[in-house]
């Protein structure tokens, strides 16, 4: 009888122990968690939360919930100081510390910003495609049939479903005459920067400005040139960086086109709307995007609006101070992938992309999760 029940209890146990160290999002993976309290998060206190709170606040207007901490954010008003802020996340959430089997990561990205012309001519030369509209989505059926590989889009040829065409085909002219060209710019570096960002700010010889998204890729997977060029024991003078490796690949213009042909995958852009001009590029989640606050996560363990509190020392910051934030996971990226892995968005222009090149580091989520 104690045998049996201690066995009663031992279940029992392992059951709250499930309600407190995991949480699904939707049908997707599950996450472990361990809860703890705010005093326990380095850095929680001098954090300025007022900036969490603006970029969270976007998030619940684009998608108001039954969640109570959603409409009481709508409720507070467009702006709050910090004590106010902090104050509302400590009432309304739970901290819980992500307990992953890899150590975290953190990387950066940004929106390029570049000159560029909507005509060609002798000084831009280099075309911003469209989605072409041969670019279809691929069945799993189609991919068994056909070819029998990973690529999630193709082109039709005849009766025949066939992969999209490389970097390498497009950049020698598949698309060339197609009316496909939405924009002209001057560098295939910057082009090629771009499409890893997934969007840029546009600026024309007049001064006037535009934004391009994310309209498609043509479902190749992506290879990452830094990689490459390690694995070959090649080292930029600038390191494996941004801009170390634009310098790389400008400096030998063939060989760095050889590089980034190694990259099958492209992106192809459109340009947004005047509705969504404004605050800065739109994330995942349809949200404008906040420099320093705004998150991609992996979307198969976080909930896209969702607080998290990152505890990454060591990456650099313009005040040099240690990266403690609570930020708000908005956007999501084809290379992040795990429960403890970020990107984080630090704005737009060469500032931005010069913090965001040299961001890579060890990193600690803490997500912070409604209270019932």
């Amino acid at each position: 009888m104690r045998w049996h029940a201690l066995w009663i209890l031992g279940i029992a146990v392992a059951a709250i122990a499930l309600l407190l160290w995991r949480y699904e999002v939707d049908d997707h993976a599950a996450i472990k968690l361990i809860p703890v309290s705010f005093t326990e998060i380095q850095g929680w206190a001098q954090d300025d939360h007022a900036a969490a709170f603006g970029a969270l606040r976007r998030s619940c207007r684009k998608r108001p919930t039954s969640n109570q901490a959603c409409q009481d954010v709508l409720e507070l008003g467009e702006t709050v100081d910090r004590e106010t802020a902090r104050r509302f996340f400590e009432t309304h959430y739970v901290p819980h510390r992500v307990e992953a089997e890899e150590p975290g990561l953190v990387t950066g990205y940004y929106e390029p910003e570049v000159m560029r012309s909507r005509a060609r001519d002798d000084a831009f030369q280099v075309p911003v495609y469209k989605r072409p509209d041969d670019l279809v989505q691929v069945t799993p059926d189609e991919l068994r049939a056909f070819y029998n590989a990973s690529f999630s889009v193709g082109r039709r040829k005849g009766d025949e479903l066939v992969p999209y065409y490389t970097r390498a085909e497009i950049d020698n002219g598949a698309l060339s005459g197609k009316g496909l060209e939405l924009l002209y710019l001057d560098d295939p570096v910057e082009l090629f920067f771009m499409q890893i960002q997934g969007s840029g700010r546009v600026r024309f010889p007049d001064g006037s400005w535009t934004r391009i998204g994310y309209a498609g890729k043509n479902g190749h997977s992506y290879t990452s040139i830094g990689k490459l060029l390690a694995e070959r024991g090649e080292k930029p003078p600038g390191g494996l960086t941004m801009e170390g490796l634009k310098g790389w690949l400008r400096a030998d213009p063939a060989r760095g086109k050889a590089l980034m042909h190694a990259n099958k995958s492209y992106i192809f852009f459109h340009e947004l709307p005047d509705t969504e001009q404004g605050d800065g590029p739109v994330g995942a989640q349809g949200v404008a995007l906040t420099p320093g606050r705004s998150l991609a996560v992996d979307a198969i363990y976080h909930k896209l609006g969702t607080p998290v509190f990152v505890s990454a020392p060591q990456a650099p910051t313009p005040d040099g101070k240690p990266f403690r934030r609570l930020m708000i996971a908005q956007d999501v990226g084809s290379a992040i992938r795990g429960q403890e892995r970020g990107d984080i968005f630090w704005g737009s222009g060469t500032e931005a992309g010069a913090i965001a090149g040299v961001t890579k580091t060890q990193a600690r989520f803490y997500v912070l999760l409604p209270k019932p």
